[in-house]
């Protein structure tokens, strides 16, 4: 366990909570320099009481981005673990969650200082009040944005099942704290609402039930899987595609526009090798 290593990745802005409840976690198996980092993400997901496609997904976007490096890998029991370190260039390159620092001009009548006295009454004094700091920036409240996310996610439930409204918007909206995506969130509903039609009254679950429970977690994993394959089938026809460029084949002349737009996203291929193909000009 470092302490380093967890300060710093705990004064640090990861995206979401999820991905910084992961990070927290591998920091707590690191050392001094972030190496040493050796646990399965069967052990990630058990601790950290996430979904196994979340976990895996996280991991394969820290690997991506460079904040995690595999180093090895260590036999266990059940084959091999990956052994990780966390890079610590990377983690002090991003968004730090200090708040910033920001002068205040003079004023005319500055704020108090010290503290309060509060009023007197018929010469005994009030309660003292606790003096506003000069440089305390106030936040606009994010209340009203994630209870209009969290109604229309809700209005997407059956109506004829609908109930404990004020306990499903608490649900929906500790869900989105946790780092659910509203529009994931959403689908689920949707998905279930569809999945349902047609059923008796007695077999749909009712909202307050379905919402605390956490039944739309099942469907928010569906989807993350799914986005999943469709990424790798995506990788895969570009990788085909990018072979026939790279071949001069004949059946360049197939590949549309938009199709060489994400082939060039990818980096599978250059600008001059798709004007070689003779697709541009």
């Amino acid at each position: 366990m470092s302490w380093r290593v967890a300060n710093t990745c705990a004064e640090r802005k990861f995206g979401s909570a999820t991905r910084k409840q992961i990070i927290m976690f591998l920091a707590d198996k690191a050392s001094d320099d972030g190496s040493g980092i050796w646990c399965s993400k069967g052990t990630i997901q058990r601790h950290t009481e996430l979904g196994e496609t979340t976990v895996k997904r996280t991991v394969r976007e820290f690997l991506r981005e460079g904040i995690l490096v595999e180093t090895g890998v260590r036999t266990c029991k059940n084959g091999f673990t990956v052994v990780y370190r966390i890079d610590l260039a990377t983690v002090e390159a991003l968004e730090p969650t200090a708040e910033p620092e920001i002068e205040m001009g003079s004023t005319v009548a500055p704020v108090q200082s010290g503290p309060g006295t509060g009023a007197t009454v018929a010469g005994v004094p009030g309660p003292p009040r606790p003096p506003n700091h000069p440089k305390t920036i106030h936040k606009p409240p994010s209340r009203k944005r994630e209870a209009g996310e969290a109604e229309k996610i809700l209005a997407a439930y059956p109506p004829d099942r609908l109930r404990g409204e004020a306990a499903c918007l608490a649900q929906i909206e500790e869900a989105m704290k946790e780092g659910i995506a509203p529009e994931d969130l959403l689908q689920a509903v949707q998905t279930y609402a569809t999945d349902s039609t047609g059923f008796t009254r007695s077999k749909v679950c009712f909202s307050d039930n379905w919402f605390q429970s956490r039944r739309w977690k099942a469907y928010v994993e569906r989807q993350a899987e799914d986005r999943e394959k469709t990424a790798a089938l995506r990788a895969d026809h570009h990788t085909r595609l990018a072979c026939w460029i790279n071949d001069r084949s004949p059946m360049c002349k197939h590949i549309t526009a938009k199709q060489i737009d994400g082939i060039l996203a990818s980096k599978l291929v250059t600008q001059a090798q798709i004007q070689a193909a003779g697709l541009r000009s």
